[in-house]
């Protein structure tokens, strides 16, 4: 099969390899824009090269397998959407319009888990490829035309300490950056940030779907306020020297303790912020952990959607059903397999001594014609077991190809000959038998012996009588 030949505009590009019997795709190299999302999170602007593959002979009963390789085309990335761990998931889904023998969509698709940990903006790693396919119920020629790409972000579920060091969150005035605590306060990292004045406060911006506050328990801590998303937390203050019940505690900087917790919130970015509400009592910080519960599906906000930068193109699929195809015209017929030739090219079989039809002699240069409807095939009149298939020809005027049926018999099949045959010759050479000549001499003498035996033993007889007779009168 010829390359197929399709126009195009911009840097789309389309490449049809020529195709022989054993190769039968096709592969679209098209380009894409990608916008919103982690592409917004990233370059602004994503640009992809992709490769569809697409069958251009498909049988019925067989699947039509769409694949669809997938590369960035220049140093633009699509990025992380915030501090995440590793683990987070790229999955891309395609869009095939399927027209023609039916209308359809195919959803090719595919993911890949991201290595590592993730800040905002980190260049993520596209699948090889994705795929999808179409089961075949019926014959025709299929329409397929490759459409948008959506890229959507999974991030993982995961819990994330973020130390009260991170640049990310922000403190007003009046903080205290303590570094080098004892190891059995059990501070997160050894360090926390302390503030003794009324009104203070610090600030983080995360994303998930939960947040928690943890700093050290002690007599001297005073109460703190808790807002979420600028509004008042549940519960909305909480106090580090008191216990559950409201008595003080009996501890002295015993640290890494949940002070507050929140989960439920929808996924996303949140903010939390704490707020110091007495002079000369301790409020402190020593981390914020960020909760992500697993999501059911990937954000909205997160997905990118690719379109095509030129016209669409498509690859036209033909779907052949084996079973209801005739044998190609201008096939050779196929003769009789005892058949042969002999050295001087004229053919050399026994002809089938009931032919109905004349018998055909070939033409100048070698070549067979194609012979006349005969009532038995040729061949012997007593095939050999090993003969296990019968090739009848049909032939339909001039000149219309030569139909062959090739019929398989049981290996239990009588060996004797299909069509009857009354043979002429001693080995159905064509010829009338020589009838073997009985000698009329040797008919007439043997009935002449015959006679002249009746008549000799008559004249034996009477000589007999007329001697006995003479005895007797010569007695008297």
């Amino acid at each position: 099969m010829a390359a197929s030949v399709l126009g195009l505009a911009g840097a789309a590009a389309i490449v049809v390899p020529s195709l022989s019997a054993g190769a039968s795709t096709a592969e679209l190299v098209v380009d894409y824009a990608c916008a919103g999302g982690i592409a917004q999170s990233g370059s602004g602007t994503v640009r992809l090269r992709t490769k569809v593959t697409v069958p251009t002979v498909v049988n019925v009963g067989a699947p039509l397998n769409v694949g669809w390789e997938l590369n960035y085309r220049d140093v633009t990335r699509f990025g992380a959407p915030a501090r995440l761990p590793q683990g987070g998931k790229i999955e891309v889904t395609g869009n095939i319009q399927l027209a023609g023998a039916w209308e359809g969509v195919l959803r090719p698709m595919g993911s890949v888990d991201q290595p590592d940990a993730m800040v905002k903006g980190s260049p993520l790693d596209l699948p090889e490829g994705i795929s999808d396919f179409a089961h075949i119920d019926r014959a025709g020629t299929l329409k397929v035309t490759p459409r948008k790409l959506f890229v959507d972000f999974r991030p993982p579920a995961s819990e994330v300490m973020v130390n009260d060091d991170d640049p990310e969150i922000l403190y007003s005035d009046g903080w205290e950056d303590l570094n080098d605590q004892k190891s059995q306060n059990n501070d997160h990292h050894l360090d926390l940030h302390r503030t003794t004045s009324a009104g203070k406060w610090a600030q983080f911006t995360f994303t998930g779907t939960g947040v928690e506050y943890v700093a050290q328990k002690d007599q001297r801590a005073g109460p703190v306020d808790i807002l979420i998303d600028g509004q008042p937390g549940s519960p909305p203050r909480i106090d580090p020297s008191k216990n559950d019940d409201g008595s003080t505690v009996n501890d002295a900087n015993k640290g890494g303790q949940t002070l507050w917790r929140f989960r439920g919130l929808p996924y996303g970015e949140h903010k939390i912020e704490i707020r110091s509400v007495e002079d000369g009592k301790w409020t402190q910080l020593d981390a914020f952990r960020v909760i992500t519960r697993e999501l059911v599906n990937p954000p909205k906000d997160y997905r990118a959607e690719c379109t095509l930068v030129s016209a669409p193109v498509s690859v036209n699929v033909t779907i052949s059903d084996p079973a209801t195809e005739q044998p190609s015209p201008g096939g050779s017929s196929s003769g009789d397999p005892s058949s042969t030739s002999n050295p001087s090219g004229e053919p050399s079989s026994s002809p089938s001594g009931g032919s109905s039809g004349p018998v055909t002699s070939p033409p100048p240069g070698g070549s067979t014609p194609t012979p006349t409807p005969s009532k038995s095939p040729g061949g012997s009149s007593s095939p050999t077991p090993s003969q296990s298939k019968l090739t009848s020809v049909v032939v339909i005027g001039s000149p219309t190809p030569t139909i062959t049926t090739t019929i398989t018999l049981p290996a239990s099949t009588p060996t004797s000959p299909q069509v009857k045959v009354t043979p002429k010759g001693g080995a159905q050479t064509g010829e009338a038998p020589e009838t073997p000549r009985s000698p009329a001499a040797l008919l007439i003498g043997s009935g002449g012996a015959m006679v002249f035996g009746g008549v000799f033993s008559g004249v034996v007889l009477l000589r007999r009588r007329a001697a006995h007779a003479n005895d007797r009168s010569r007695t008297v």
